[in-house]
C-alpha cells in the first residue's frame, strides 16, 4: 500500500513539474505581424513553446515561474539572414586561409556564435564558409555550445576565378583546379553536381555568387559571373533536394538573370536597376540588403594596410551605394529581409542595421517586420518570426522603446531560445 501511495506521488509529481509554465509580464510587446506595440501583456510559455499571449498580467500559479520584463519592450528572436559565422574582418584575414586549417575556424565560430544570440539574434543564415559552419549548427542543436539557429548553406558556389573561388589570386602552384566538391562550377552539370555536394554534406540552403564582390581577391566587383542557364541549373537541382537559393549579386546583369532563373532572394543588390526591382516583385524574390557591411567596408578600406590593394579599391566605391540602393528598393515595393553581412564587420553589432534602415526611410516597427516575419518567410520555416501560439519560444527584451529611440535596438537585456532564458534579466538591470 505505502508502495503505491508513493508511486502515486511521485506520479502526479512528476507530471506537475513537467507542466510547469513560465510567465513572462511585458512592460510593451510589440505585435511584429500588425506593427503594433502593445501594453501590459503576459507570454505564456511551456517547454519549447508559447501556449498562450494575454491581456495583462496574468496571475501564476503554484507551478508557475514568472519572468519580470515590465521595464522593457519584448518582441519576437530577431534573425539575421546574412551571416558569416566562422569569421571576422581583420588585416590577418586573407593570411588565415594560409595558416588556419577548418578546426580553428570551428573553434572560432563557437565565440562568435554566442556574441551573435547575446546581441539578441536567435536565428541566423549562414552564407558561405569553410563547411565548420555545419558542424556548428549541429552543435549548437545537440545542446553542446550557446548560439543561435543556425540555417546554413555550407561552402558557396562559385565559378573559377568568381567572387568564392577560394583561390583567388593564389600562386600559380597553389591555385590548382577546384571543382564541384570546393564548390566552382563550370557549365550546367558543375552546377547541378556542386548542389548535390552540398546535400551530401549537409547544407540547408544554396547560396552562390552571381557576380564579382568586394573582398575577394579579385580586380571584378560586379560583373556577372554566371550564365542564366547555370543559374537555372542551380536552382531546378535546388529544388529537387527542397533547398532555397540565395544570390550574392551587385551588378544588374548578374543579378538579372540570377531573378529570372529562379533564385529566392537577392544578397547587398549594390547597383539594382529599376527593371531588376521589377523583376524580383513579379517572382516573389526578397532583397536581403547589408547596408552595415558597404558602410563597414568602406570605412576600414581607408586604414592604411587593413585589406590589400585589389580589395581596398572595390571597398571604397561599392560600399557607399547599398543603403540608397536599399531606399529605392523598398520605396518601389521590392520584399525586403533583414541582413547584415555579419563577419564584414565585427560580429554583435548586427542590430546597427536597424539604425541604417530607418536612415533610409523604412519605419522602425516595419524594420523589425524584415528581421522576424519576413525573414522568417524566407527562411521557410513557420515555427518562428512572431510571438504567437504553438510557435517556438524565440523571445527577446530590449531597454528602452525602438519606436522612439532605434538605438534600443542595441541594448538587449533579456534573450529566450526554444523556452530556455540564455540571456536573463537580473534585477540589478532593473
Amino acid at each position: 500500500m505505502q508502495k503505491s501511495l508513493l508511486f502515486i506521488y511521485l506520479f502526479i509529481s512528476s507530471i506537475t513539474a513537467f507542466s510547469q509554465k513560465t510567465l513572462l509580464h511585458c512592460g510593451q510587446l510589440i505585435d511584429v505581424k500588425n506593427q503594433s506595440v502593445l501594453k501590459e501583456m503576459t507570454i505564456i510559455t511551456d517547454g519549447a513553446k508559447i501556449v498562450d499571449v494575454q491581456k495583462g498580467y496574468i496571475k501564476p500559479s503554484e507551478t508557475d515561474k514568472v519572468v519580470d520584463l515590465t521595464k522593457l519592450t519584448v518582441m519576437p528572436g530577431l534573425i539575421d539572414m546574412h551571416v558569416h559565422i566562422e569569421s571576422e574582418t581583420g588585416p590577418a584575414n586573407y593570411l588565415n586561409g594560409f595558416t588556419w586549417n577548418v578546426s580553428d575556424y570551428a573553434f572560432q565560430s563557437v565565440v562568435f556564435a554566442q556574441k551573435t544570440l547575446m546581441s539578441g539574434f536567435t536565428a541566423v543564415r549562414d552564407l558561405g564558409g569553410t563547411g565548420a559552419n555545419i558542424s556548428l549548427r549541429n552543435a549548437i542543436n545537440k545542446g553542446w555550445i550557446t548560439g543561435p539557429r543556425v540555417y546554413t548553406a555550407g561552402k558557396s558556389i562559385a565559378t573559377t576565378g568568381g567572387h568564392a573561388d577560394p583561390t583567388n589570386n593564389y600562386r600559380r602552384d597553389l591555385m590548382g583546379d577546384p571543382g564541384p566538391k570546393e564548390g566552382v562550377v563550370n557549365g550546367v552539370e558543375d552546377c547541378a553536381k556542386a548542389v548535390r555536394q552540398r546535400y551530401k554534406e549537409g547544407s540547408d540552403l544554396i547560396k552562390i555568387t552571381a557576380t564579382g564582390g568586394v573582398l575577394s581577391m579579385a580586380k571584378d566587383g560586379s560583373g556577372a559571373q554566371f550564365t542564366e542557364a547555370e543559374v537555372k541549373a542551380i536552382v531546378e537541382t535546388a529544388k529537387d533536394y527542397g533547398f532555397k537559393v540565395a544570390a550574392h549579386a551587385h551588378g544588374a546583369e548578374g543579378m538579372k538573370r540570377a531573378v529570372l532563373a529562379g533564385v529566392n532572394s537577392i544578397e547587398h543588390g549594390t547597383y539594382m536597376s529599376e527593371e531588376v526591382m521589377d523583376l524580383m516583385k513579379q517572382k516573389g524574390a526578397y532583397l536581403v540588403p547589408t547596408i552595415i557591411a558597404g558602410k563597414s567596408s568602406a570605412d576600414s578600406a581607408k586604414k592604411p594596410g587593413y585589406y590589400p590593394e585589389i580589395v581596398r579599391a572595390k571597398a571604397l566605391v561599392v560600399g557607399n551605394y547599398i543603403q540608397a540602393t536599399f531606399a529605392k528598393a523598398y520605396k518601389r515595393g521590392v520584399k525586403i529581409a533583414f541582413g547584415t553581412d555579419a563577419g564584414v564587420y565585427a560580429h554583435g553589432k548586427n542590430w546597427l542595421e536597424f539604425v541604417y534602415m530607418t536612415e533610409a526611410g523604412m519605419p522602425i516597427l516595419e524594420a523589425i517586420k524584415t528581421a522576424t516575419v519576413n525573414a522568417a518567410d524566407l527562411l521557410g520555416d513557420d515555427n518562428i518570426g512572431s510571438i504567437e501560439k504553438d510557435k517556438l519560444a524565440d523571445i527577446i527584451a530590449v531597454e528602452g522603446d525602438p519606436v522612439k529611440d532605434v538605438t534600443s535596438m542595441g541594448r538587449v537585456k533579456f534573450v529566450m531560445k526554444n523556452g530556455v532564458v540564455e540571456k536573463p534579466f537580473t534585477a540589478a538591470q532593473k
